[in-house]
């Protein structure tokens, strides 16, 4: 499985950023995302940033990363989730309009 990791810009040279996650500092490849000032939350993965993304969603991934992390090492996940607890489950925009246009399988 694939997952990507918030990291926040610290510094830029051209195309690629001082960034860190909190714990640890990485070298990330801007190409993708164009210029970015420091303070930027992006969604990197393997040292690509592949998308800018607000504060408020890089926290709520590094819980559900903190979350699956102490599942895995047999312990609770606490409210990892807890912004998906309040609403009900729902689609990717593309995968709702074929389901109500009748595309259906099975």
């Amino acid at each position: 499985m694939c997952v990507g990791t918030p990291m926040q810009v610290m510094a830029v040279d051209g195309i690629a950023a001082d960034c860190t996650d909190g714990i640890r500092r990485e070298t990330v490849d801007l190409s993708l995302v164009g210029d970015v000032p420091a303070g930027t939350w992006l969604l990197t993965h393997l040292g690509c940033a592949r998308e800018v993304i607000s504060e408020q969603d890089a926290r709520q991934i590094m819980a559900a990363l903190d979350g699956l992390r102490a599942l895995m090492a047999g312990k609770e996940m606490g409210d990892a989730f807890a912004d998906l607890d309040a609403r009900a489950p729902s689609l990717p925009p593309h995968l709702q309009a074929a389901l109500d246009a009748g595309h259906t399988t099975g």
